[in-house]
């Protein structure tokens, strides 16, 4: 897997600025469809996974800056607490934005013949680590929303058909989901994802941000089960918060994001 060499510039169109981080393990390189905003209403589908916006895309500094909650802290209580939800986003969030510029920036350095060339393989490494960080955190943010704005429940349409047709049914696929993301061999994450050639959706694990994700793979729908997600309120239960976290799926943005896969 490769990390896009073009530097990073003011020219940067909307596909361009997410080129670089296409090759990030926790992100189908093929397909950017935009999530949902928090909104009961059934959301627009777009074939864009996360618009520049989305993802803090400053073009006149070429760098990445933290996007904000779509929602207060406090927002997801009584499932998911607001002292977490400000220090994973504000603290956790942000390292990997700073990272992943930082990697970019030596990148470019190490082009321009300022920097040292040996540790090319040192920086990729932390674009994909980074990078996938990033990505995966903007995902999760917009995957959730309080419950009188379309979190809980359970998804409709052809995203339900696909998992009855994949999974049995929405009871199934919840125990299939819960069980593969209390899993996670240390910190990582659970994620269902579309399998874009055959349409079918799959339930995986992914070490770390960005390990153990098979390419191609589009992500619709991620749990973060590192310690720093869950550990202030729910301890080492991990299980408990994972249950937790599906209280509070924004099911109408995961809809619209698979509804924009599949195209």
């Amino acid at each position: 897997m490769s990390i896009d060499p073009t530097p990073l510039n003011s020219h940067f169109d909307r596909r361009s600025a997410l080129a670089g981080l296409g090759a990030l393990g926790a992100v189908a390189a093929s397909a950017f469809a935009q999530p949902a905003t928090a909104s009961a209403a059934r959301p627009k589908v777009s074939r864009e996974l996360l618009t520049p916006e989305q993802l803090g895309w400053d073009a006149a500094k070429n760098e990445y800056a933290l996007p904000p909650l779509p929602y207060a802290a406090d927002a997801l209580e009584p499932h998911l607490d607001a002292q977490t939800m400000t220090i994973h986003h504000g603290k956790h969030h942000a390292s990997y934005v700073a990272g992943l510029n930082k990697a970019l920036g030596e990148l470019a350095k190490i082009r321009a013949a300022q920097g040292d060339a040996s540790l090319v393989k040192h920086w990729s490494r932390e674009v994909s680590f980074h990078g996938a960080g990033h990505i995966n955190h903007s995902l999760f943010w917009l995957s959730l929303a309080p419950a009188n704005k379309g979190g809980g429940g359970e998804p409709k349409g052809a995203l339900a058909d696909a998992i009855k047709r994949d999974f049995g049914g929405q009871e199934q696929f919840m125990a299939h989901f819960k069980a593969a993301a209390t899993q996670v061999e240390g910190s990582g994450w659970g994620w269902l994802a579309l399998e874009p050639f055959t349409k079918h959706l799959l339930i995986v694990q992914v070490e770390k941000q960005q390990d153990l994700m098979p390419p191609g793979l589009i992500p619709l729908l991620g749990v973060d089960v590192w310690e720093h997600a869950y550990y202030l309120k729910f301890q080492n239960k991990r299980a408990e918060y994972v249950t937790a976290f599906m209280n509070v799926v924004n099911w109408p943005a995961i809809q619209a994001r698979f509804e924009g896969a599949i195209g």
